[in-house]
């Protein structure tokens, strides 16, 4: 079995997967931002033989953090991480936050969370279908902001 990458590359594979050979993010619609995240979501990393270490989360809603409010779509991986092999210390959460101007359509979408686990059985394909038709409405926007990051949770 091929060896799996270290989560330190996790960052890197999304922007990746996310650029697929333009220069830049800047300029994505969603509907490319999506399916570009499903693949970063099909590779697998290095991660504890536990249960949930690997997931996929997709939420949105407005909100506003640093700032006016805005519609935030958030497509995020979450890693279980475990500094002595056994039980998970902490998560390492690899985001694509993509950022809109609020309108009657997005604020009508209200909020909304859904996760997948690798490793339980269910179908990243269905889920990733399921979603599809939720994420309709955003399907040609360009976001106004697109940011990438990692962080210890």
């Amino acid at each position: 079995m091929p060896r799996q990458p270290p989560l330190e590359e996790a960052l890197a594979s999304l922007r990746d997967e996310l650029q697929s050979g333009q220069c830049s993010i800047i300029g994505l619609t969603t509907w490319e931002a999506w399916p570009a995240f499903l693949s970063f979501g099909r590779r697998r990393f290095d991660t504890p033989p536990i249960p949930e270490a690997d997931g996929l989360l997709l939420q949105y809603g407005t909100y506003s953090f640093d700032g006016p409010p805005m519609f935030t779509l958030g497509l995020t991986r979450q890693f279980a991480v475990s500094d002595d092999g056994g039980e998970h210390d902490h998560h390492v959460q690899v985001q694509c936050e993509l950022l809109y101007a609020p309108d009657s359509v997005l604020r009508a979408l209200g909020t909304f969370n859904s996760w997948f686990f690798h490793d339980t059985g269910d179908d990243l394909g269905q889920w990733a279908e399921m979603l599809s038709d939720r994420l309709e409405p955003l399907h040609r926007r360009k976001p106004v902001e697109i940011n990438l990051y990692e962080e210890l949770v």
